[in-house]
């Protein structure tokens, strides 16, 4: 039975789906997804509790790499190529553009296509879409609160240091 359980992070309450066995979602917002199996466990799933320790040492600064299994869902071959790419290949610190992302994950997609499966990653900052810009700029993020995902991936990017820190 699927596990939810909630982060305060610097970027906002972060919530985290578990079903025990891989973490399925990590969402924007602080109350259990409309699934009709998850529920908030007054005593987390071991990976529940692993998930939310990684995230916030994550956030502390103290872990650079991230050590869950994640269930991507039900995706396109083609979604599920660009999304391991980016998760087994872009690390801490690093930007890839999203026409270097096509590339390196040997898909057909063009830039705008991979910003859509950016868009569509059920596991965000685990699996690093914020680590994909434009190529001329940071390009977009569909993260963090409504109206915020912009400056939610420029915070991560600085937390990362793959940014200098925002003089504003």
């Amino acid at each position: 039975m699927p596990s939810f359980g909630t982060l305060l992070s610097p970027i906002g309450e972060i919530g985290i789906v578990s079903d025990g066995t891989a973490i399925r979602k990590v969402t924007w917002r602080s109350d259990p997804p409309a699934e009709p199996d998850a529920e908030t466990d007054a005593e987390p799933d071991p990976l529940l509790a692993e998930a939310l320790a990684q995230l916030t040492a994550y956030f502390a600064g103290a872990l650079r790499e991230f050590d869950l299994p994640v269930d991507l869902g039900r995706q396109t071959d083609t979604t599920r190529a660009v999304l391991t790419a980016l998760y087994e290949t872009v690390g801490h610190g690093e930007t890839l553009t999203y026409g270097g992302l096509a590339r390196r994950s040997g898909t057909d997609v063009p830039a705008r296509g991979i910003g859509a499966i950016m868009g569509a990653n059920p596991v965000p900052i685990i699996v690093p879409c914020h680590r994909v810009v434009a190529g001329d700029g940071l390009g977009g993020y569909s993260g963090g609160a409504p109206g915020q995902g912009l400056a939610t991936k420029r915070w991560l990017l600085e937390h990362e240091g793959a940014l200098p820190a925002s003089l504003f």
